[in-house]
């Protein structure tokens, strides 16, 4: 390690003289993030008073119909360069669906010069249990074990903190960033039917999947409302940002990202990463996406308050719009930062082997076998400055060395040993924007097959 370091202190005056700095259009971005018009989204999704999947696809002022009539209106007159539709599906009655039901998820896309998209998302749908008769036992949602009651799909369900919180963020990102030219592609999503087993993230995930969408990440928000838990705690300056096994899977370098990027542009607020998919037993909407391959984690605050979630209480007196405001500037400043850097780069490579085609993890032991070489293929954006290597302990949650290579696509570390330590690479353009760290993660061993011969 000592090698990697005194490399790292010697190469970093080299470096775009950015690098790590405040971006202008970044900071003015997270400044232009209103508690005025958060306000405003939370009072007027509270007021259809139902927003259940099943509710009400007709009546004009109440029901998940209205909501998200309103949602895509809005978004429509931010700017006319955002391209706003329905992402629509006809769900089957099933365990959480009382009836055949159309469910729409609402999608803005804003076109950047690259096809690769950053997705920013909440949910719009909402849940509410009715209320417990004295001495009947918790309904819980789930939450506490206990049986779920029928449910009404028109009687109320605010669902302010859960999630209108969440669409607040993606509809004051949406109106803020449409005002700006973006290299890579935004996608500002509300999604229904989270509360009835993540349906409208499962069948996008799905369908972006399979028509070979390039996401690079997806930002969730989920519960980001509140600053007070049910037990009295507050924690209105710290973000809970959730991600998935392993070490370096992609959305566990998007988390490292987030926190890095996030605490930089809004230092108010302390970023602590949660190194699991997910609250524990639980999913959200960047789950589907997970389970797609793509990088996602869920933004959620700390301090959930149990009471209030999923119930008649879950209201805008409840929330907390301050709180609500500063993780959605860590979002603006997340997005922006990952919409203006270059793409990660890639560590794999196409090899023929015995007559047939494999990939091969670009890291090696150099030509003493006592050195780390590192290889990468180079971006294909035209302004990248060069290439940040960065390293490990494998038992480090953090990356803790950078040592920046050049605009090379190989680089050599004399005298470290790839056995000891993780390593990743980054790309780093003129004006100092950096892409996500790709992490050099060999794949497990495919397991033997021994064949024996039988005893006779």
């Amino acid at each position: 390690m000592r090698n990697l370091l005194i490399t790292s202190l010697l190469a970093v005056s080299v470096l775009p003289a950015q690098y790590k700095a405040i971006h202008p259009q970044v900071s003015k971005i997270a400044g232009e993030v209103s508690e005025e018009r958060i306000a405003a989204i939370l009072k007027k999704l509270e007021s259809f008073g139902t927003r259940h999947t099943s509710s009400s696809q007709d009546d004009p002022v109440r029901g998940i119909g209205a909501a998200r009539k309103w949602i895509h209106a809005e978004l429509q007159s931010y700017s006319p360069r955002l391209q706003v539709s329905y992402d629509s599906h006809r769900i089957k009655k099933q365990a959480r669906i009382p009836a055949d039901t159309d469910l729409h998820n609402v999608v803005a896309v804003l076109p950047g010069k690259y096809p690769d998209q950053v997705v920013i998302s909440g949910h719009y749908d909402t849940l509410a249990f009715p209320p417990r008769r004295p001495g009947e036992a918790p309904a819980g949602g789930g939450l506490d074990g206990g049986p779920r009651p029928p449910l009404d799909p028109n009687a109320d369900a605010p669902g302010v903190v859960d999630d209108a919180s969440g669409v607040a963020c993606v509809m004051e990102l949406a109106r803020i960033m449409s005002a700006y030219e973006w290299d890579k592609t935004l996608v500002f999503i509300a999604f229904a039917g989270e509360e009835n087993g993540l349906l409208g993230s499962t069948l996008y995930a799905e369908k972006a999947r399979k028509a070979g969408a390039l996401i690079e990440a997806v930002l969730n928000n989920d519960i980001i409302g509140s600053d007070t838990a049910g037990n009295g705690r507050i924690e209105n300056y710290r973000l809970n940002v959730f991600s998935e096994d392993p070490s370096d899977s992609a959305s566990r370098q998007l988390a490292r990202y987030i926190k890095d990027i996030g605490e930089r542009y809004v230092p108010a607020l302390k970023i602590d990463l949660i190194f699991r998919a997910d609250r524990f037993g639980r999913g959200g909407d960047h789950t589907p996406f997970n389970q797609h391959g793509y990088a996602g984690v869920r933004f959620s605050t700390p301090s959930e308050n149990f009471s209030n979630q999923h119930t008649l209480t879950d209201t805008f007196a409840n929330a907390s719009v301050p709180y609500t405001a500063r993780v959605i500037r860590v979002n603006a400043a997340v997005a922006a930062s990952l919409a203006l850097a270059p793409k990660a780069p890639v560590v794999w490579e196409e090899v023929e082997r015995e007559g047939r085609k494999t990939s091969n993890l670009m890291l090696g032991r150099g030509k003493s076998r006592y050195d780390a070489h590192l290889r990468w293929k180079a971006g294909v954006e035209s302004d990248i400055a060069g290439y940040m290597v960065v390293a490990r302990s494998t038992t480090a949650p953090f990356w803790e060395r950078e040592t920046y290579a050049g605009n090379v696509t190989e680089f050599l570390l004399p005298g470290v040993s790839i056995d000891e330590l993780v390593f990743g690479v980054k790309a780093v353009d003129r004006d100092g924007n950096e892409s996500l760290v790709t992490a050099y993660v060999p794949r497990p061993r495919a397991r033997a097959k021994v064949d024996t011969q039988s005893d006779q």
